[in-house]
């Protein structure tokens, strides 16, 4: 019904360092993967844990601060041109955007769930938390 309050655990709310991209997730998150591929890997300084949710449940504001850098001929990935914060994951042709978890300034309830392209992982951790990991 119009002008109920959303319940606080359905309302995700982040944003980038300087606060300049803001964004809401509207429902619960689905599970989280952690993908530890090279180029996941240089554009977040580890490797990256993000949430896929459909586009229609993401609402973004600041978007003139978002620089976008096509990484492959299908994706391209989401940063503040003011702080350098990670935020997007956009498959472009998809009906979903991945958003980088640690963007997230509420509580989330959600878990990491797998971990994708484990083969190119960096050499200096382990990952010892017993989630499946697919080798690509």
């Amino acid at each position: 019904m119009a002008g109920e309050p959303v319940d606080p655990d359905l309302l995700h709310r982040g944003s980038c360092l300087c606060g300049a991209v803001q964004f809401t997730v509207t429902g619960p998150l689905p599970p989280i993967m952690a993908c530890h591929c090279s180029m996941c890997r240089k554009h977040t300084g580890h490797y990256e844990a993000g949430t896929d949710v459909p586009r229609d449940r993401v609402g973004i504001t600041g978007t003139d601060a978002i620089s976008w850098y096509q990484s492959s001929e299908k994706v391209r990935r989401g940063f503040c041109r003011i702080c350098g914060s990670s935020l997007f994951f956009d498959p472009v042709h998809a009906d979903w955007i991945g958003i980088m978890m640690g963007a997230f300034d509420t509580p989330t309830h959600a878990k990491l769930s797998l971990h994708i392209f484990v083969a190119d992982k960096g050499d200096y951790y382990e990952i010892s938390d017993g989630l499946p990991q697919n080798q690509q």
